[in-house]
C-alpha cells in the first residue's frame, strides 16, 4: 500500500522474491479508474486527519474519533473477538458491489505464484476475487485491530505473518485457525542483517556501542554479555563516525517541528562535532524543504551535509535505501512508535516522540516492555538530557535490549515459508530463527 510508509517499509525487505517486483495495490499503472478513486479518499483522509491533530482541541478531538474507528480492544480479559465491525462489513461491500480490487487480482492470478501483503485490504481482495494460491498478510505493528482479519476468519485461507508473540495470541482471538500464524518477525533490511550470520549487523553495532557508552558505564558490567552476543572482534576500541542522531519523520508529514526544535538545541555541539544529526524527511519534497529552511534559521549552514544531513530521496524506494545506508552510522533513532519500533532489534535504542493513533501506542508499550524505547523529553533541552542519557550508559542499555529481544531475522523467516510453500514442500517451526 502506497500510503505513509510502513506497508511499503515492511514490503521493501522483500523486495529480492518479488517476482517482477513490489506492487503497489493503490497505484500500479492501468489501476481502473474507479478503483483508483476508493484508495485516494481513504488515503487523503489519513494523511489529511494525521496533519490536522496539530490544531489545538478540534484537531485533538477529530483524531481521537477516527482513531477511535480503528482502535485496539485491550486484550484482557481473553475473549472471544472474532465478531466482525461494521467498517469491515462496509469495506468488503466495496469488494463485492463494485468489484474493487478484481483488475489487480486478475493480474496476480496470471502468475500462479503465493501472494504476500503487507495491507490487510488487498488479502481480502485475493480471496473474494478467487485468488487460489496461498495468501499471506504481514502484520505492520505490535499489536493491531479486527479490520485486518477477514469477515469470516474461521473459514478463511488467508496466512498471517506476525512481527512478535503478541500479535500471533491476537490473531487467535480474533478467530484466526492455528495453522493460519506463523511468528516470523518483522521484514529487516538485508543490507542492515549481513545474512543469518548477521556480521553487517554485529559490526555496526559494536561501533554503536562505543558511542552510545563512551565511559564504559555499560560495556564494563556486562562486557561478558556483549562479547558473547556480539563476538569481541565486533567491539572496536573507538567508532569509526562521531555520534549520530536520526530524527525520522512519518509519512504524513506530522511532527516535524520537532526535528527544527533538535537542531536549535544541539547546535552548539553540532559545531564543536560532539554529535552529528541526520533529519530523515523520507519522500516528502515538503519536508526537505521545510528541513533545509530549519538548518539555516538555526544558523547551521555552514554544517549542511556534514553536522547535519538530509536524508531524502524523490522515490520511497530511494528513500529506503538511502534511510538504511545511513542507519548504519546512526547510534540513537528518534522517531514516532511507528513500523520503526521494529528496527531496535539493529541495536538502535529508540527515543519516541508522542504515538499517533492506537496502533502506534501499543508499539510504544512493546518497545518499553522489551527495554528498547524511551520517551523524549522536550526536545528544547535535548543538548541536555541526552547526553546524560549517553554519559549514564542508558542508551547503550536500551540498545542491547533491542538487539536481544526484538526479532532480527523476519525477512529470512518470512521468504523461508513463502518459498518452501511454493515449492509444495512442508515449513516446520525449527526452520525460523529469531
Amino acid at each position: 500500500m502506497d500510503m505513509g510508509y510502513g506497508h511499503q517499509r515492511a514490503a521493501y525487505p522483500l523486495h529480492g522474491i518479488a517476482y517482477k517486483g513490489i506492487i503497489s495495490a493503490n497505484n500500479y499503472r492501468g489501476i481502473p479508474e474507479r478503483d483508483l478513486k476508493i484508495w485516494h479518499k481513504s488515503q487523503g483522509f489519513y494523511e489529511f486527519i494525521s496533519r490536522f491533530k496539530r490544531i489545538p482541541i478540534i484537531g485533538e478531538a477529530a483524531f481521537n474519533l477516527y482513531d477511535k474507528l480503528q482502535s485496539i480492544p485491550n486484550f484482557y480479559p481473553r475473549r472471544d473477538m472474532s465478531k466482525a465491525p461494521f467498517q469491515l462489513k462496509q469495506m468488503y461491500r466495496l469488494i463485492k458491489k463494485y468489484n474493487w480490487g478484481k483488475d489487480l487480482i486478475d493480474y496476480l492470478k496470471t502468475s500462479s505464484r503465493p501472494l504476500v501483503t503487507t495491507f490487510f485490504v488487498p488479502a481480502f481482495m485475493a480471496e473474494v476475487h478467487g485468488y487460489e494460491r496461498e495468501i499471506y498478510c504481514l502484520i505492520c505493528d505490535a499489536d493491531f485491530s479486527r479490520s485486518w482479519i477477514p469477515l469470516n476468519p474461521s473459514t478463511s485461507k488467508i496466512k498471517y505473518l506476525a512481527p512478535n508473540y503478541r500479535v500471533v495470541e491476537r490473531l487467535k482471538l480474533y478467530g484466526v485457525r492455528s495453522e493460519n500464524i506463523f511468528l516470523t518477525g518483522f521484514p529487516l533490511p538485508k543490507e542492515n542483517l549481513g545474512g543469518a550470520s548477521l556480521n553487517t549487523l554485529k559490526h555496526d553495532f559494536g561501533q554503536r556501542l562505543r558511542n552510545l557508552d563512551p565511559k564504559e558505564t555499560y560495556i564494563s558490567k556486562y562486557e561478558k554479555v556483549i562479547t558473547r552476543h556480539v563476538g569481541q572482534e565486533h567491539i572496536p576500541k573507538r567508532s569509526t563516525h562521531p555520534l549520530t542522531l536520526a530524527f525520522a519523520v512519518g509519512g504524513a508529514g506530522a511532527q516535524q517541528e520537532i526535528g527544527f526544535e533538535i537542531i536549535k538545541s544541539l547546535k552548539d555541539k553540532i559545531q564543536k562535532k560532539h554529535i552529528r544529526v541526520f533529519l530523515v524527511a523520507g519522500a516528502k519534497k515538503n519536508i526537505h524543504d521545510y528541513f533545509r529552511e530549519a538548518i539555516r534559521e538555526a544558523g547551521l549552514n555552514g554544517e549542511y551535509g556534514h553536522g547535519v544531513k538530509i536524508i531524502y530521496d524523490q522515490s520511497k524506494n530511494g528513500y529506503f535505501e538511502e534511510f538504511n545506508k545511513a542507519l548504519r552510522e546512526t547510534d540513537i533513532l528518534w522517531t514516532k512508535p511507528s513500523e520503526l519500533c521494529f528496527y531496535a532489534a539493529l541495536g538502535l535504542p529508540i527515543i519516541m516522540s508522542p504515538p499517533i493513533g492506537s496502533q502506534e501506542v501499543f508499539n510504544r508499550t512493546w518497545l518499553e516492555a522489551i527495554g528498547a524505547g524511551i520517551d523524549q523529553i522536550d526536545p528544547k533541552y535535548t543538548n541536555e538530557w541526552l547526553f546524560d542519557w549517553v554519559d549514564s550508559g542508558w542508551l547503550a542499555e536500551a540498545a542491547m535490549r533491542g538487539f536481544l529481544e526484538a526479532p532480527r531475522l523476519g525477512t529470512y523467516n518470512i521468504e523461508k515459508i513463502v518459498l518452501r510453500k511454493f515449492k509444495e514442500t512442508k515449513t516446520p517451526e525449527s526452520i525460523l530463527q529469531f
